[in-house]
């Protein structure tokens, strides 16, 4: 029976089929433990979910819904984890219709893409869900403010919250979910992951109530937030317990923010500032003086040259991954810093630098732990490429 764990989910189903011992044998609970089951609800199946619970699956990714999400409420009453991405159907009233009591065993519910849900889906997840830890929901455009007000009333035990593209969330509901507004709702304030990708409507009061509520994040994805400014990094910079910062192609974050973050007390293990236009070689002098414990930095199409990498590399012993794809300004030089100095790296995108030679290349590639090297668009002269 041990042998049956560690084959993948097809052939444990075929080895159930060879004889009546193999297939009790292979549906013992430990077969199984941690595998979620990917599910097609097109009609109805009596035997489907006896079958789960007797094999102690608790994870299910419906793959198409044209059957009631109650039909899989009450067929899994110790359900633990529900992704229903790209569920297009799934509407207010079918998920209404699923969730009509507690349902305390449930912690990970994955509702990205499910266009039609709206604040009304939420208050019953509020009212229902009260023990769930991950809630997923990229790409819902019809929540409102209203919504995460609800969410911060009701699920208190939230750890990880995905907001990416929820074009009407606004700094009043950040507002709700960092509990200020506490005489409605407590808030969310045991997040440690929150992604806020694509929230157009965010400012930099977005960042105050953050910095002020969430004392327990760790990650926090603010890429492609157009309404950020330098001035929102004094907020972020004394939150000492995030690891992982990304402000990729936040347009309005220049050398002055990265300042900022350095000069606070951070403790970042990962950056993403790439595609920041206003990021320079200045930016590169405050992460050695200020974020110099940084295992990933991202800088992607920065303005940054040489003259930048020659003043961080000294100071940066820990840092294992370095992207500056399309950073047109580097050359062999450069690399020959990082080779010299960033002896800890074990990946580096080159991705679009097309001053690099052939011989920057070799210096890289002696690096003694590099795994992963991205070269992309790079491109020989004519008289290196080999004919």
């Amino acid at each position: 029976m041990d042998g049956f764990c560690y084959l993948d989910v097809k052939d444990k189903g075929r080895v159930a089929q060879v004889c009546a011992a193999w297939r009790d044998a292979s549906y013992h609970k430990s077969v199984w433990r941690g595998v979620e089951a990917k599910l097609h609800l097109r009609r109805a199946n009596p035997s489907l979910f006896p079958s789960l619970q007797t094999r102690g699956i608790k994870k299910v990714q419906i793959l198409s819904l044209r059957r009631s999400l109650s039909y899989v409420i009450q067929g899994m009453p110790h359900i633990e984890s529900l992704n229903l991405c790209g569920c297009f159907n799934l509407t207010d009233n079918g998920l209404g219709h699923a969730f009509v009591q507690d349902i305390p065993s449930l912690r990970v519910l994955n509702l990205s893409l499910c266009k039609q849900i709206t604040d009304s889906s939420l208050g019953r997840i509020a009212q229902y869900l009260k023990n769930l830890e991950v809630l997923e929901l990229g790409g819902c455009s019809n929540i409102t403010n209203t919504g995460l007000l609800l969410i911060a009333w009701g699920l208190h035990r939230l750890k990880s919250l995905n907001l990416r593209s929820c074009r009407h969330v606004s700094d009043v509901g950040i507002g709700h979910l960092s509990g200020m507004t506490r005489s409605a709702a407590e808030g969310c304030l045991s997040l440690e992951k929150l992604t806020l990708q694509d929230c157009q409507k965010l400012t930099d009061l977005s960042l105050k109530h953050v910095s002020k509520g969430l004392n327990k994040l760790k990650v926090l994805n603010l890429s492609f937030c157009g309404g950020i400014s330098d001035a929102g990094m004094i907020h972020l910079s004394h939150m000492t317990h995030l690891c992982s910062l990304n402000l990729r192609s936040c347009d309005n974050i220049s050398d002055t923010g990265i300042m900022h973050l350095a000069m606070g007390s951070l403790r970042l293990s990962g950056l993403d500032v790439s595609f920041c236009d206003k990021i320079g070689d200045q930016s590169l002098a405050y992460i050695a003086q200020g974020l110099y414990q940084l295992k990933s930095l991202s800088l992607c199409s920065c303005h940054i040259s040489d003259d930048g990498i020659n003043r961080m590399v000294r100071q940066m012993h820990e840092l294992k991954t370095l992207n500056i794809g399309q950073c047109v300004r580097i050359t062999d030089k450069g690399l020959e810093l990082i080779a010299d100095h960033l002896t800890q790296l074990t990946g580096i995108d080159l991705y679009g630098c097309t001053k690099i030679t052939k011989r920057g290349l070799e210096r890289i590639t002696q690096l003694p732990c590099l795994k992963v090297l991205n070269l992309g668009l790079w491109q020989m002269t004519e008289s290196e490429r080999v004919r």
